[in-house]
């Protein structure tokens, strides 16, 4: 087990036992509905894509892929309660952690190139919406992400200083990813392909669920990272 350099903020402190138990449950109900929402969502992302009758049709699958599930289970794996990697040591789901956002950037990647080879066939512009111009802000935060990630992983080598500060800082703003991760996702909500998809009622369920995960996301992180006292290098 890896020990910990950061301080982490106490969570329900205060509570009485009885109040507790019913704040722990709603927790881990909390956290297992993202698990059910993020794996849904990919699944009914993928069906309605139905990935293989065009170019564009794998584009929503591998970005569903990469940042509804790879990402989404890359950060909750680490929470403590409803996590189907919770038997893990602190080792283990940093590994399990970066397996899932090596594939993350593989799948956005793969969709990224899915969509520019759809464009350039039916010679149409790029970056021509607000999904597009968030797709690639999420994207370069992502890579970002990923390169500090990587100093987090070899801090001797690369000469970090202070690697609780680091870590802070790597949650952070992997959290600012996430959520303009999740801002793109809704963005596609509005584009025409979508809108031609789905509408009526199912249209506004389809634009809440990508904030249900986040919310957790939200919560797990700002808990966990909030530190009580200034951080010592």
């Amino acid at each position: 087990m890896m020990r910990s350099d950061v301080e982490y903020s106490p969570v329900g402190e205060g509570l009485g036992m009885r109040d507790y138990w019913l704040y722990a449950c709603l927790r881990k109900v909390a956290v297992v509905g993202a698990h059910g929402v993020s794996l849904g969502f990919t699944v009914l992302v993928a069906v309605l894509s139905r990935p293989g009758t065009s170019l564009f049709s794998w584009h929503p699958l591998c970005m569903s892929l990469a940042f509804c599930l790879c990402m989404t289970e890359g950060i909750l794996l680490f929470s403590a309660e409803g996590s189907p990697f919770c038997f893990k040591s602190r080792k283990g789901k940093i590994r399990m952690h970066w397996i899932l956002q090596a594939l993350m950037l593989l799948a956005a990647a793969t969709g990224l190139g899915f969509m520019v080879a759809s464009k350039n066939v039916s010679s149409r512009p790029h970056l021509a919406s607000w999904h597009s111009v968030l797709g690639v802000a999420t994207l370069a935060a992502t890579s970002l992400q990923a390169s500090c990630g990587v100093c987090l992983l070899f801090p001797k080598i690369l000469g970090i200083a202070s690697v609780p500060r680091l870590r802070l800082y790597h949650a952070t703003c992997g959290l600012v990813a996430y959520l303009l991760a999740t801002i793109t996702v809704m963005a596609a909500m509005f584009t025409d392909w979508f809108q031609a998809t789905v509408k009526g009622v199912a249209w506004y369920g389809f634009l809440l669920l990508p904030l249900f995960p986040a919310l957790v996301v939200m919560n797990q992180v700002t808990n966990a990272f909030l530190p009580k006292k200034k951080l010592t290098t």
